[in-house]
């Protein structure tokens, strides 16, 4: 897998050189590994290790139903009455991050109405604060720390 914009962490690797599997820390399992669960898995850790995020309020491969229609945000952080606060998407590092990345993620906020949303390639990152009041939001610098959501 390529090297990633993201710290490295221990890294649980199972299953077969045709089908390798990782640990997933937030299912609790070993999951298909595939580039873009290579930048979750990164990411995740980040959150966790580096940004202080609660791992008890992380989930991963939400299913959010929209109609008949059934869609999946690859995760979500909650705050303590387990409510959207964030809203990750993630992409494989070989896919540039366009509008539509942005549209995609940004239909899942129609639904569940976060305060940020982030947008991951494992090489770039992009995190945006909602301005529901003004219908705006604001591209910030860095993924916030926890303590300052």
């Amino acid at each position: 897998m390529n090297r990633l914009n993201l710290p490295s962490f221990e890294i649980k690797l199972s299953g077969t050189p045709e089908k390798p599997k990782i640990f997933d820390i937030l299912r609790r399992k070993y999951v298909t590994l595939t580039p873009e669960e290579w930048v979750r898995q990164h990411f995740v850790h980040y959150l966790i290790e580096h940004k202080g995020y609660p791992m008890a309020l992380l989930a991963n491969e939400v299913e959010l139903k929209a109609g008949d229609k059934r869609l999946r945000c690859d995760s979500i952080l909650y705050n303590k009455v387990v409510q959207p606060r964030m809203i990750i998407e993630y992409k494989a590092p070989t896919v540039v991050l366009t509008q539509r990345v942005f549209d995609q993620i940004s239909a899942y906020n129609l639904l569940l109405h976060v305060d940020y949303l982030v947008v991951s390639n494992g090489m770039q990152h992009y995190c945006c604060k909602m301005d529901y009041d003004h219908q705006k939001y604001l591209f910030l610098e860095d993924i916030p720390d926890y303590q300052n959501i």
